[in-house]
């Protein structure tokens, strides 16, 4: 396996995002301790919402940045619609399918089309760069689950994780 698709599913930089939900219960995943912006179940939606735009834009479809921050987050009827545990195999599900794009080194060096932020103009990237991209904004969010886990009290997972 590529440390490409390491980092989008494995043990790379980091506990696997597989090893990270694990464990966690609904009530747990919508609580969000005091001083934090989100609970874990937002973090992931947002990562899971950033990572099927990533996919559209490597399959050619230009799909619209969000608006605001706030349209790249569930809302309440969001978050109705789909529990935890949907949300954790539409994740994985995605992330699967990253890590195999990710093996595709032909279409690793195309170019795509990726939509900005309102106002600014459209960016091309590689395919190679647009998943790059995604592992590290994933890298990222995940640090913020494993916090927020370790302020709930939940951490280490099941199968462990980093305590450092």
């Amino acid at each position: 396996m590529s440390e490409l698709e390491q980092a989008l599913v494995g043990d790379s930089a980091y506990t696997p995002p597989s090893h990270i939900l694990e464990g966690l219960t609904e009530e747990l995943a919508h609580k969000v301790p005091v001083g934090a912006p989100h609970s874990i179940y937002e973090e992931l939606w947002h990562i899971a919402f950033w990572q099927q735009i990533t996919l559209e834009w490597i399959s050619g479809v230009e799909r619209l940045y969000p608006a605001s921050p706030r349209d790249a987050f569930p809302t309440v009827q969001d978050a109705e619609k789909e529990y935890w545990g949907q949300l954790c195999e539409r994740f994985l599900a995605s992330a699967t399918r990253a890590a195999e794009a990710a093996k595709d080194e032909v279409r690793l060096n195309v170019p795509v089309r990726c939509t900005s932020r309102p106002g600014e103009p459209v960016r091309v990237m590689t395919v190679r760069e647009q998943l790059e991209s995604l592992a590290a904004h994933n890298g990222y969010h995940f640090g913020r689950i494993v916090l927020l886990r370790q302020l709930l009290g939940a951490w280490p997972p099941p199968k462990g994780g980093f305590n450092w």
